[in-house]
């Protein structure tokens, strides 16, 4: 191009003299630039077209060349790329028709000689009767906020039948088995969940209609229980004082006597004396008598060669106690 720009500007100086030589030179320069400028932007858009183009496409295969229906197959996914590039394979949401995804295991990055080889693995299986089965997947490709979409030569396997294919018209011949198979019991979670949901409830349904009976019947079972412990407690200081005749024994049987009417009654009759104990019980004579023969036994130390006070004062207050007992259970509210 330059042999012919130079005779095209002798040919000007030879009709225009040194004015048009000046004159072809400022466009000639111009000429030159506008010339440089174009073949730069056409060297940068070569090399941008390069680098967009992927340098090979991704090859799949299948690792058999048969398949059963419902059978598990491996699908290989291989692509070799520059180093720099980064790669995205399909993972369990890619469209995998007419396969279903079950699996895969990949393998890490492998880079020599300058290239790089990424290699994935797939499980499948296929549920469609067609006797041969294509798939095609397509990788990603990352360029900042660009992707591109490249797809793989699409690999077939041929299905295996396992049963005789069926002439049109003509019924298959059917095979019936009625031999019992074991099969192992499971728990059966919901019956059981809604069968003690059910107890619960109606427990619960008796709890809150028969609540003031039932409360009613537990405290009569502790008054009863605490009665008949209070009676043998009773009874035992009562014989280990006749056998010992000592005071102290009489001095416990009369505390127990205090403790247990006052549980029963819910009162304080345990810290009164004799004289307020009496009109406690509104002067009351087997409790008036017993009290006073225990006081001349317990603080006057009188004790007699007959012991028929002394039984008499335990007999009177076990009455007293019995007594009690059984007007606060009489008078206990009805539900």
């Amino acid at each position: 191009m330059l042999p012919i720009l130079i005779s095209f500007r002798s040919w000007c100086g030879c009709f225009g003299g040194a004015t048009n030589g000046a004159a072809v030179d400022k466009g000639l320069s111009k000429l030159l630039r506008r010339a440089a400028w174009l073949g730069l932007s056409l060297l940068l858009s070569v090399a941008s077209l390069a680098q967009t183009q992927p340098d090979t496409l991704p090859q799949g295969r299948f690792l058999r060349q048969t398949a059963k229906v419902g059978e598990l197959v491996e699908y290989e996914l291989r692509y070799e790329h520059a180093p720099g590039l980064e790669v995205i394979f399909p993972d369990s949401a890619a469209n995998y028709q007419p396969f279903e995804f079950v699996g895969k295991r990949y393998s890490p990055t492998r880079t020599r000689e300058s290239r790089s080889l990424d290699r994935t693995v797939y499980r499948l299986r296929t549920f469609a009767l067609d006797s041969v089965q294509r798939l095609s997947l397509p990788i990603t490709v990352l360029r900042g906020r660009d992707t591109l979409a490249i797809s793989s030569v699409p690999a077939q396997v041929r299905l295996v039948r396992t049963a005789p294919p069926v002439v049109p018209g003509q019924v298959p011949n059917l095979r019936q088995n009625l031999s019992m198979q074991p099969v192992e019991p499971q728990f059966n979670y919901p019956y059981w969940l809604a069968g003690a949901a059910l107890l619960l409830g109606v427990a619960g349904g008796v709890v809150l209609g028969f609540r003031r009976k039932l409360r009613l019947r537990y405290r009569r079972y502790r008054l009863r229980k605490n009665h008949a412990y209070f009676l043998a407690q009773y009874a035992r200081h009562v014989e280990r004082f006749t056998l010992s005749r000592s005071l102290t024994n009489m001095e416990r049987a009369i505390t127990l006597w205090k403790n247990y009417l006052s549980n029963l009654e819910n009162n304080a009759i345990n810290s009164l004396t004799t004289r307020e104990i009496v009109a406690h019980y509104q002067n009351d004579s087997d409790v008036r008598l017993a009290l006073s023969l225990a006081d001349r036994v317990i603080y006057g130390n009188q004790f007699s060669e007959d012991d028929t006070e002394t039984d008499l004062a335990f007999v009177l207050l076990r009455d007293f106690a019995d007594r009690q007992y059984t007007r606060v259970v009489a008078n206990m509210v009805q539900p």
